[in-house]
């Protein structure tokens, strides 16, 4: 990895759940764009320690933080880490979350207060406490899902109302904070390929063909869009969910 433009020269950024996937293809673009970055991650030590030090290869510089986002503490210190151990806050991406699969007639109340925690409570949580920190002009990007749209398989209903949850909070927080000059922007990926949701995965193919593009998207090309949000060039976007799916919901 090297660094880029540097569109983000001299941001702070924080990305939530950043240590794999999605969330670690945010936290190697935004560096290669000149941030300095944060990330969370709640099990994968060695992963986060493996993509801090190749930022910091890279001669990015980059914080590993642990931190459960079921915990409403935890995701409020990692912020008021960040600011402590990098000087400010410019942009916070809130990319954890989780899916659990089961029918209406069968999902659990344990596993509907999980689902909340970390795909609706923890997104709350963490613009609240960002927005305490981020200066005037910053910007503030969840990951949502295209399902928030659209629902392509049974047992997906409990997923699809979080994320139906999150562009609902982020259009809301959008005025709330516009006054700042803060954007607010939900990005809803469609299938990408990541360790979650591998490309020979049981249900690839059938994915796949429901695509009109008959791919999967990758962590990169989801980073693109975020690390344009969180750029000067987005300030007149804000309160919108944007989809990157491949045109699955065209």
């Amino acid at each position: 990895m090297s660094l880029s433009s540097g569109m983000l020269s001299g941001k702070v950024a924080l990305v939530t759940g950043g240590s794999r996937g999605i969330g670690a293809g945010i936290v190697r673009r935004l560096a290669r764009e000149g941030a300095a970055v944060a990330f969370t991650y709640a099990a994968s030590h060695e992963k986060a320690k493996r993509l801090a030090h190749s930022v910091e290869t890279a001669g990015g510089r980059a914080l590993a933080i642990h931190a459960d986002s079921a915990d409403a503490s935890a995701v409020q210190s990692a912020i008021d880490q960040t600011v402590k151990a990098l000087g400010r806050l410019d942009i916070f991406v809130n990319n954890a979350g989780i899916l659990l699969m089961g029918t209406i007639d069968q999902f659990s109340l344990e596993d509907l207060d999980k689902m909340l925690a970390i795909n609706v409570r923890s997104v709350f949580v963490g613009i609240q406490a960002a927005a305490r920190h981020i200066a005037e002009g910053g910007r503030i990007v969840t990951i949502g899902s295209m399902v928030a749209q659209r629902i392509g398989f049974p047992g997906s209903s409990v997923y699809t109302m979080t994320k139906s949850a999150v562009a609902g909070l982020v259009r809301g927080v959008a005025i709330d904070l516009a006054p700042r000059g803060i954007t607010v922007n939900n990005v809803q990926p469609g299938p990408t390929a990541t360790d979650m949701n591998p490309l020979d995965g049981p249900h690839s193919e059938i994915i796949r063909n429901m695509v009109p593009l008959k791919r999967f998207g990758t962590d990169d090309e989801v980073a693109s869009l975020v690390a344009y949000l969180a750029s000067p060039e987005a300030g007149f976007i804000t309160g919108a969910s944007l989809t990157i799916d491949g045109g699955l919901i065209a």
